[in-house]
């Protein structure tokens, strides 16, 4: 039996987890991808398949605000972003959703910029 790769993982583990979590329009979920040097985020309501935000390190409103600084530091400035837009929008609640991804590190971080900047989750 071949060892499955870290991606196939975290794929199932997405799978696993999108069983259980569903985006409303009163409540939609946030989606997470990291990649090594990167990370993104959208505000998706399920009920439409529509994205209705979203925000990366690499958008144009972000990525000058990104010289110099730590990834870490970075998703949190992204969690910041689409919580500005979310609540632009008129999106105050979401539903987390971390895409397979350990709640820690960068996740954690975006996670907690959005809060920061007023989406409750």
């Amino acid at each position: 039996m071949a060892k499955k790769s870290r991606n196939e993982a975290r794929l199932r583990r997405h799978r696993r987890v999108r069983k259980k979590i569903f985006g409303t329009q009163e409540r939609p979920r946030m989606n997470v991808f990291r990649s090594t040097s990167e990370i993104y985020v959208q505000v998706i309501d399920d009920h439409s398949g529509t994205t209705l935000v979203s925000a990366s390190s690499i958008d144009k409103v972000t990525r000058p605000k990104m010289k110099g600084l730590n990834k870490i530091d970075q998703a949190r400035i992204v969690g910041e972003e689409v919580a500005k837009r979310a609540l632009d929008k008129g999106i105050t609640k979401i539903v987390m959703d971390r895409g397979g991804f350990i709640y820690a590190g960068r996740v954690k971080a975006l996670a907690e910029g959005a809060r920061k900047s007023g989406l409750v989750f």
